[in-house]
């Protein structure tokens, strides 16, 4: 009888070994891809900086797709060389920042202020420019195809806009339907 008990016992704890090692397994396996997932997120995960105090902040040579600068303070900022596809800055301090070769592909500009900026070779492209102030910023070489701004910016800036984008190879005042 006492053998029998043992015999059992025996059994049922190689079940629960095993049942303990597959537990252990998946639980080992399910930590492993929660540590990848959290340590290596990509880098175009878009950020939100909306309401910060960003002067003087380098960005260059980063992807920030689709990250959102809303009512940001990024004067004197460098974002040369930088993918700023889809990115919003509405309303956001962008003075004498620099924006040389960047792309800002369908970036939302609205009531930005880009004053003494430098967008020299800057793809702008389909660029949403409501009501954002360019006074003194260097463009040339700027692509801006499809950008919507008031007439009176636009004649502004075909005043001092020259070059061609050595991306898009397009002029500059042709992409601002310079007269």
């Amino acid at each position: 009888m006492i053998i029998r008990f043992i015999n059992k016992f025996q059994k049922a704890q190689n079940k629960y070994n095993k049942s303990f090692e597959l537990f252990a397994c998946l639980f080992i396996t399910g930590f492993f891809w929660i540590v990848v997932s959290i340590y290596f997120t990509p880098f175009a995960s878009a950020i939100n900086y909306n309401n910060r105090i960003l002067e003087s902040t380098d960005f260059s040579r980063q992807d920030l797709t689709d990250s959102s600068f809303d009512h940001a303070n990024l004067r004197k900022s460098n974002f040369s060389n930088s993918n700023l596809q889809g990115v919003r800055f509405f309303s956001a301090n962008l003075s004498r920042s620099n924006f040389t070769g960047s792309n800002m592909r369908y970036s939302d500009l609205e009531s930005a202020r880009l004053t003494n900026a430098n967008l020299t070779n800057t793809i702008l492209e389909g660029a949403f420019c409501t009501n954002t102030l360019f006074d003194g910023s260097i463009i040339n070489g700027a692509d801006f195809t499809d950008v919507y701004f008031r007439t009176s910016v636009r004649n502004k800036l075909c005043e001092v806009a020259k070059g061609n984008n050595p991306t898009t190879g397009r002029k500059t005042r042709d992409t601002l339907m310079c007269p």
